[in-house]
């Protein structure tokens, strides 16, 4: 078994830490800093240990926030000595990113300096939530400047920091009830010429579907309108809604629910699943009118659990166009592997296909342990 994800963030990432700063901070104690750090490692997880770093780093910089945000923001790498780094190398300056967010709110300038540059080492978005929280026009304000930034990572940060409910991170509940002042970040960046970036915009606005449906509709099928070619994005940005058959979010990727595409012939493997296995199911879709039909074919399992209410999970299938009397096959696997997000138990499943929104009758699967 592979170890625990947390295990990556170890006291050797610390010391590599610390001898990044003793560089650029005068009189950093890296002995000290690191004891400080790590004496409850073993005990903490992921985020509890970038935060006792976190906790350990004010002993050993100024006093004084300005200063000490200077004095990180100049011991960076970098990006040709950051470019040398494994994957998870990046994640030692993730502690950095909570002191900015925790010591900087009175020295604004040098915190946005600051995150300016860790966002294109590793990732600001949790650490500028705290701006917005606090200094919310001022951080506006700050990210419509940067929506124009050369580096993607600075661009991204804009639509990326202000999602309403980022994974990992606390909420924005001001955006949370209103989302308005997110909008205007999110026009510049819709047609960005990276797709890392609006990939990012396509997330925020899929947060704010699940808050104001109505707003991420009517953004989303306008975007549509004015250029075909950013269905990708408007994909992306309405899947919460149309993995849960909303009629108007599928109306705007061009889905009407009453399509006449329909499910011939329906095959699950293996007949006796047990966990750890992968169930594979095969569709024969037709179209029997006398006209060409799109549909969008989704797969519906519902797990089984042990309290008798069985877990709703849509996974994406396809989306084809049939001309009349034309029939296609469509192939999609889904496992039954125990995951640290989806716990899978023994028992009854079901399995749903929804075409264009509307959910088909389910098949029953015996899951065996």
């Amino acid at each position: 078994m592979a170890a625990p994800f947390k295990d990556r963030f170890d006291v050797d990432l610390v010391r590599r830490l610390a001898a990044l700063l003793k560089a650029g901070v005068p009189g950093f104690d890296e002995h000290d800093f690191v004891a400080a750090a790590t004496s409850d490692f073993a005990d903490l997880e992921l985020s509890q240990r970038a935060r006792a770093v976190a906790a350990a780093l004010p002993a050993q910089l100024p006093p004084d926030p300005a200063t000490a945000i200077d004095l990180i923001r100049t011991s960076l790498p970098d990006s040709v000595a950051a470019q040398r780094w494994q994957s998870f190398d990046s994640f030692m300056l993730w502690p950095l990113t909570m002191y900015v967010a925790e010591h900087g709110q009175s020295c604004f300038e040098e915190s946005m300096a600051a995150q300016h540059a860790l966002t294109q080492l590793f990732t600001a978005e949790f650490s500028i939530r705290s701006f917005l929280q606090q200094q919310p026009q001022r951080t506006l304000a700050q990210l419509a400047d940067w929506t124009t930034d050369p580096s993607e990572h600075v661009r991204r940060l804009v639509s990326e920091g202000t999602r309403p409910r980022l994974p990992w991170a606390a909420q924005l509940p001001a955006f949370i009830a209103d989302p308005s002042p997110i909008l205007p970040l999110l026009e510049p960046l819709r047609d960005d010429p990276s797709e890392y970036v609006r990939r990012s915009v396509a997330n925020n606005l899929n947060d704010i579907a699940k808050d104001h449906p109505d707003v991420a509709r009517a953004v989303t099928a306008r975007w549509l309108a004015e250029d075909p070619s950013r269905r990708p994005l408007v994909r992306h940005a309405l899947r919460t809604l149309v993995k849960a058959g909303d009629p108007a979010a599928l109306r705007i990727l061009g889905y009407d629910g009453r399509s006449p595409i329909g499910v011939t012939r329906m095959t699950i493997q293996p007949t006796s699943p047990r966990i750890g296995d992968r169930l594979t199911v095969v569709l024969e879709l037709s179209n029997p009118s006398p006209s060409p039909a799109a549909a969008r074919v989704d797969l519906v399992v519902g797990f089984a659990r042990p309290s008798g209410n069985p877990r709703r999970k849509v996974f994406v299938g396809a989306e084809l166009e049939l001309p009349p009397g034309e029939r296609r096959t469509l192939r999609r696997s889904v496992s039954l592997a125990q995951l640290s997000t989806r716990a899978v138990h023994p028992g009854t499943h079901t399995v749903a296909i929804m075409i264009n929104g509307v959910e088909g009758p389910p098949s029953q699967v015996q899951v065996a342990s």
